[in-house]
């Protein structure tokens, strides 16, 4: 079976070296992925110079067209979001408002390609970002296998994150294997039989 690449984009508010469950969270579906023949990595978008807008490349110093090639050369995507006010990160908005010129490219640079999303946050809200999210991905063109999102969500109006909060293997952690299964099975046969409309 070809190996195929994914991109995990963490969209977490706060640049390294800070602790981030977002991340954590999605590196886990990362490693679930590689059970599936697929390889790939992280990029904590706060580290990068990323301009806002909706072109492929904002000029003076933007760092999205790097982070856009990767995409670009991968099947799958990833986006990790924490929750904050019940919404995606404004990170996550940024990327999915970069994403929104892939709809002028010709030929089409999306279809074809898999998405899935990770949520992490101490509020309600992980089905109503992962409905964002997943709806703007699939606005651009990607797929969406069944099952295509994981998430854990803390006590309300608690403080405890994601990555104090011990393993959870039969909760989190059986949602995100079977994203994994699912999306690196969809990716793997949209490689093999390309979408018509995308030729």
């Amino acid at each position: 079976m070809t190996t195929l690449r994914a991109v995990v984009l963490v969209c977490t508010l706060k640049p390294s070296p800070a602790e981030s469950s977002a991340e954590l969270l999605g590196r886990e579906v990362l490693t679930a992925l590689s059970d599936h023949d697929v390889t790939g990595e992280v990029i904590r978008v706060a580290d990068h110079d990323v301009k806002f807008g909706v072109s492929t490349d904002e000029g003076d110093g933007d760092e999205w067209p790097a982070i856009r090639a990767k995409i670009l050369d991968a099947q799958l995507l990833i986006i990790a979001t924490p929750i904050w006010m019940g919404q995606p990160s404004s990170v996550c908005k940024m990327v999915l408002e970069r994403l929104d010129a892939e709809l002028s490219e010709e030929p089409p640079t999306i279809p074809g390609k898999v998405a899935a999303v990770a949520v992490v946050g101490n509020e309600d809200g992980a089905h109503h970002v992962t409905a964002e999210v997943l709806q703007a991905l699939n606005d651009v063109g990607f797929t969406v296998a069944g099952s295509a999102s994981t998430y854990w969500v803390g006590e309300a109006m608690g403080g405890l994150d994601y990555k104090d909060a011990g393993p959870k293997a039969d909760t989190t952690g059986a949602a995100t294997t079977t994203l994994a299964a699912n999306a690196a099975h969809l990716a793997h046969l949209l490689a093999r039989e390309p979408y018509p409309a995308s030729s």
